[in-house]
């Protein structure tokens, strides 16, 4: 058949600084789905897209489009509101797995579709595969079942959610076209809108070991993808949160579940609490529960309840050991003086040296590695002090994580460190 338009005409208008028309936009995203413009040909308009950028009105388009090219999910039966949360990604954080039911405990419904890891940052569906007998593969049916019943899911999307993007995800993965704003927002909001969640929740992250490291270009990112939902009917809410620094004491798949069952169980770590708390607060208010108290859902057990429901309703025992590394190292504080620094991408870079991820998806991550923090910033540390632990099967991976922690952790012998706070602003319409 013939095609409405030639992809050179398009690319082309994008180099040449122009604004692509809808009917463009639809038909470029559907026609590289089929196969029609072939790999190169989007390679070149992503780069375009890159160095032109893209206006607002144009970014929606092509969310819409990317939509367009698979299914649409429909919780609208449920007797309960759905919530979602999407994080841009971090080192360490694990928020997602007390998150989900904390907020479930309140009589909200979250389908969290999430992802797996790549480079520095974790992929939640890794970590809770870490439980014995946990499976992320739920059918539409599944999840609509176990959302009513228990309120809480965490899986893979469906390969016939958003479509588009799992190819495009992959292109702009080898081609140096990542780092784009109107790309970023469309590739999240297009599956999250799919998704058919009423409301979301976005934790953006900034900082060293966030994706996007500058904190105008975050909250540009925040400010783009709000808009999208919005336009989209998606009553959506951005937090920008920092990342300069793990979030949490462990850095890996097990040791993060087992945090976060700390967290669940009225303990962890002060700072996974407190954003745990934000966002729980952010998704009740959105999903009409504003009175609802996520540090009671803690504090009271119900939270830990439903998680235990959630991971028995996928499979997975709640109640069994997670595997634990065969070896540890412990890396030492050289002088005294106060922790001024620790640095989330080196520490994610060694974790994933480790085994706890992969530098492509078709990599097998090691559940049992990944680096502990024996101190936080602010902390004072002793000459001879042990101050990270790494985990692995693999002992011959103990000197490239090093490697990449020459300089992560820095002591010096002024007082403690200004540290950002974790929560830096909030984006709504």
């Amino acid at each position: 058949m013939s095609e409405a338009f030639d992809a050179v005409d398009v690319i082309v208008t994008k180099r040449d600084g122009g604004r692509l028309s809808d009917a463009q936009i639809d038909w470029v995203v559907d026609a590289y789905t089929r196969g029609v413009v072939a790999e190169e040909q989007m390679s070149a308009l992503t780069m375009a897209i890159v160095l032109r950028g893209m206006d607002r009105a144009e970014i929606a388009r092509w969310t819409s489009a990317m939509i367009a090219t698979g299914e649409r999910l429909d919780f609208s039966s449920l007797s309960r509101p759905t919530v979602d949360k999407h994080s841009t990604g971090g080192v360490g954080d694990k928020t997602t797995l007390p998150l989900t039911p904390v907020v479930a405990s309140f009589g909200a419904a979250v389908p969290q579709l999430s992802g797996r890891g790549l480079g520095h940052t974790g992929g939640t569906l890794d970590k809770l595969e870490s439980i014995p007998g946990w499976r992320a593969s739920l059918s539409t049916e599944e999840m609509t079942a176990q959302l009513e019943r228990v309120g809480a899911v965490v899986c893979a999307a469906g390969p016939g959610l958003v479509p588009a993007d799992r190819r495009l995800y992959a292109l702009r993965d080898v081609t140096g076209t990542v780092e784009s704003v109107p790309l970023i927002a469309s590739s999240i909001m297009s599956k999250k809108i799919a998704e058919g969640t009423a409301s979301l929740v976005l934790d953006v992250k900034v900082g060293s070991g966030a994706f996007m490291r500058d904190l105008a270009a975050a909250r540009e990112l925040a400010r783009t993808m709000v808009a999208l939902g919005t336009d989209a009917g998606v009553r959506t809410v951005a937090l920008l949160t920092d990342m300069s620094t793990p979030l949490g004491l462990t850095v890996g798949n097990a040791l993060e579940v087992r945090e976060a069952v700390e967290v669940l169980a009225g303990g962890g770590p002060p700072d996974v609490v407190a954003l745990v708390c934000a966002l729980a607060r952010e998704m009740l208010d959105a999903a009409g529960l504003p009175d609802a108290d996520p540090a009671a859902a803690l504090a009271d057990g119900t939270a830990m309840d439903v998680w235990t429901a959630m991971v028995r309703a996928q499979g997975g025992d709640p109640e069994a050991c997670l595997p634990v590394a065969a070896e540890t190292e412990e890396i030492i504080a050289e002088t005294d003086g106060a922790v001024v620094l620790l640095d989330a991408r080196a520490v994610g870079v060694a974790a994933w040296r480790l085994g706890a991820g992969r530098a492509r998806k078709e990599d097998r991550v090691r559940a049992t590695a990944g680096v502990e923090l024996l101190v936080r910033p602010g902390d004072r540390v002793r000459a001879g002090q042990p101050v990270l632990r790494l985990h692995t099967d693999t002992p011959a991976c103990f000197a490239r994580a090093r490697e990449a922690l020459a300089d992560a952790l820095v002591v010096a012998h002024q007082g403690p460190a200004t540290l950002p706070p974790l929560v830096i602003d909030r984006i709504a319409v």
